[in-house]
């Protein structure tokens, strides 16, 4: 069923906009991104290649505004391609969000100064991706205790520290890090522009990971890393609200690559039930068979409702921190079971790297981790449930 159809029928009916960008992103991901994504999951190589091609689609800035050289996409279309891409590839999805998270903020906090000197040619896809460098080795959910150190010098900033599973960290050619300019807590951090290529800024090996193999993880440190004073971005300080800024719309954005993952692994499911015969019958004409896919398809529309929602109410303009959590911990949960189920349906052939199931297990596992583990998830409910008197 095209998406378009399916989101009617959810009660979301798509703008033409909408349409137009679901439409081109699964183009693009079938055409481009199909062709290679098993062999990039085997050898972990970074789909460089295809960089500026989803530059020139809009889809590496796609909600900067349409002033800043972006594609003033709203939210719901940002969720429509991102799922349409991990569909295919969820290491090249992981790296659009990531480089739209740190575009997004780039429009939303830099000067106009800033903006022409790495907002332009990022749009124009002349720096590659981009990294969002919050995570530390110490710790990933608890953001307001990172260590990475910030100093005024004169009229510069001298950054040391590290970070870690920095997605798109060895080929971006912008790094927004998040240090530490004062005291302690959420209120001393500030956010910066590291440019590739400056001197102290150090990449680690890439991660040799269980899944999303290509999407290019790795530490980034800073030996007495000297960037211009220019290069703060926002207010200093500002840091952390920056940073929160991003979570709403970063945790809709994984919500769908869950559903993308999810998707595929149901029409592959589906598939090998109806071609696989056992004790003279195809597989799909066991009640069991029906059911398991039964649930799954529930399950999914039940996440595909809980992301549009988040994405419309942050369209909105609405707070939406419960709904973007909610749609995050159900999406990616839901995504794990059905993932898991679809290869119980391919038995032992599901455990064979010859079938796409067994990459989407893998691929799948992370979502549970990054952009806020579930149990964080699970306590921003809670607390927005008691904010709101529950």
């Amino acid at each position: 069923m095209q998406i378009v159809e399916r989101l009617h029928r959810f009660g979301f009916p798509c703008t033409e906009e909408q349409g137009l960008v679901a439409s081109s992103s699964r183009e693009f991901a079938a055409r481009r991104l199909a062709p290679g994504a098993q062999e990039r999951d085997r050898t972990g190589r970074f789909p460089l290649e295809h960089v500026p091609e989803l530059a020139a689609l809009g889809l590496l800035a796609m909600k900067v505004p349409a002033a800043d050289g972006g594609a003033g996409a709203d939210n719901v279309s940002y969720v429509l391609a991102m799922e349409a891409i991990a569909e295919v590839c969820a290491s090249t999805a992981v790296i659009v969000a990531a480089s739209n998270l740190a575009s997004k903020l780039i429009s939303d906090h830099g000067t106009a100064e800033q903006k022409a000197r790495w907002l332009a040619p990022y749009v124009r896809g002349e720096l590659g991706p981009a990294s969002f460098a919050l995570t530390e080795p110490s710790g990933g959910s608890d953001a307001a205790a990172l260590r990475t150190s910030a100093r005024a010098d004169g009229d510069s900033w001298v950054l040391d520290g590290e970070k870690a599973w920095i997605t798109s960290g060895a080929h971006a050619g912008l790094h927004l890090v998040f240090a530490r300019t004062d005291g302690h807590g959420k209120e001393g951090l500030s956010c910066f522009v590291v440019e590739r290529g400056t001197p102290g800024l150090v990449i680690g090996k890439e991660e040799d990971k269980l899944g999303q193999r290509s999407s290019g993880t790795v530490a980034l440190s800073f030996e007495s890393c000297r960037v211009p004073a220019a290069n703060l971005l926002g207010r200093r300080g500002a840091g952390y609200g920056m940073a929160l800024s991003a979570v709403g719309p970063g945790r809709s954005g994984i919500a769908a690559l869950s559903l993308g993952i999810a998707e595929a692994a149901l029409a592959a499911g589906a598939s090998h039930a109806k071609e696989r015969r056992a004790f003279g019958q195809a597989l799909v004409d066991f009640q069991n068979t029906q059911f398991v896919l039964a649930d799954s398809r529930t399950e999914l529309d039940a996440a595909w409702l809980l992301t549009l929602r988040a994405a419309r109410r942050l369209d909105a303009g609405e707070r939406a921190v419960a709904e973007t959590s909610m749609a995050k911990l159900f999406a990616s949960e839901t995504c794990g079971r059905i993932v898991d189920r679809m290869l119980q349906l391919h038995g032992g052939y599901g455990y064979s790297r010859e079938f796409l199931v067994e990459r989407l297990y893998r691929d799948a596992r992370v979502t549970r981790i990054y952009e806020g583990t579930s149990e964080i998830q699970r306590l921003v409910i809670w607390r927005e449930m008691a904010r709101d008197g529950a």
